[in-house]
C-alpha cells in the first residue's frame, strides 16, 4: 500500500483467523508491523500466524482475563504495543420480535463488550510508549438501521459511540481511537447470503458490488499508521456508498 508504513509498530488484531482480520494481519506484516493474532478458531489462526511469522493467541474477546494474556504476549514478545484492531464480531439476522434476550446479549458480549475490554487493556502499554492507535471495526449497521439486525445493529452503534468517548478521554495520552464501518464484504460471515463478487453483485450500493477484505484492511492500516496522526474520533465508511442513502428503484 503506497505511502503507508507500519515498520516498528506492534499490533493486536482480534478475529484474525479469516476474513477481514486475516487480510488485516497479512497487510500489516507486509508493511513492517509485528502482529499478535487472536481468535477462537485455533487451527485457522495458527495457520495464518505461521504463514506470516506472527504470534497467535486463542482468545475469547468477551473474557477480561484473556485480554491480559494477549497484551502480555505482545509486550513480552515484541517489547511494546502500538495498535489494537478490534475486529472480532459475530452476526446473525433475526427479526426483532423473534430475537431472544440471550441472543441479543451474546451479540453485545462479543461485538461491544469485547471491544470495550480491549480498549481498557491497551491503555497502559500504549501510554508507556507515548501513544497508539485503536481501530474499532463497526459496520454500515452502525451508521443506519438495517431491518433484521436489532442486536447486531445495537452492538455496532454502541461501538461507534464508545469510539468517540474513548477518543475524547484517551487523546491526552496520545492514543487515537477511530471506527471503520464496512458494508457488505465478501467474508465467511456473510457467505450464507449468497453474495456474488463483481460489478452488479450488490445493487444496494452505488458502486454496485460487494467489497473485498483487502479493501477494508487498507483503511485500517491507514488509521494504524502515522499518516493518520491527526485523526481521532472519526468514522470511515467502507461500504461502496451504501450508507449514503437509498437508491431509487427505477420506474417500470
Amino acid at each position: 500500500m503506497a505511502g503507508i508504513d507500519l515498520t516498528g509498530k506492534v499490533a493486536i488484531i482480534t478475529g484474525a483467523a479469516r476474513g477481514q482480520g486475516a487480510a488485516e494481519a497479512r497487510l500489516f506484516t507486509s508493511l513492517g508491523a509485528k502482529v499478535v493474532l487472536t481468535d477462537v478458531l485455533v487451527d485457522e489462526g495458527e495457520g495464518i500466524a505461521t504463514e506470516l511469522g506472527a504470534r497467535f493467541v486463542r482468545h475469547d474477546v468477551g473474557d477480561e482475563a484473556g485480554w491480559e494474556t494477549v497484551v502480555e504476549t505482545a509486550v513480552s514478545e515484541f517489547g511494546r504495543l502500538d495498535v489494537l484492531v478490534n475486529n472480532a464480531a459475530i452476526c446473525q439476522s433475526v427479526p426483532l420480535v423473534e430475537q431472544s434476550a440471550a441472543g441479543f446479549e451474546a451479540m453485545l458480549r462479543v461485538n461491544l463488550i469485547g471491544a470495550f475490554l480491549g480498549v481498557k487493556a491497551v491503555v497502559e502499554p500504549m501510554r508507556a510508549t507515548g501513544g497508539g492507535s485503536v481501530i474499532n471495526v463497526s459496520s454500515q449497521a452502525g451508521l443506519q438501521g438495517l431491518a433484521g439486525y436489532s442486536a447486531y445493529g445495537a452492538s455496532k452503534w454502541g461501538l461507534r459511540g464508545m469510539t468517540k468517548v474513548a477518543a475524547i478521554e484517551l487523546g491526552p495520552y496520545g492514543i487515537r481511537v477511530n471506527s471503520v464501518h464496512p458494508g457488505m464484504i465478501d467474508t465467511p460471515m456473510v457467505a450464507h447470503l449468497g453474495i456474488r463478487p463483481g460489478p452488479g453483485g450488490h445493487p444496494g450500493a452505488p458502486l454496485t458490488r460487494v467489497g473485498m477484505p483487502a479493501e477494508v484492511a487498507d483503511v485500517v492500516a491507514f488509521l494504524a499508521s502515522d499518516a493518520s496522526a491527526y485523526m481521532t474520533g472519526a468514522e470511515l465508511a467502507v461500504d461502496g456508498g451504501a450508507s449514503a442513502g437509498k437508491i431509487p428503484t427505477p420506474a417500470p
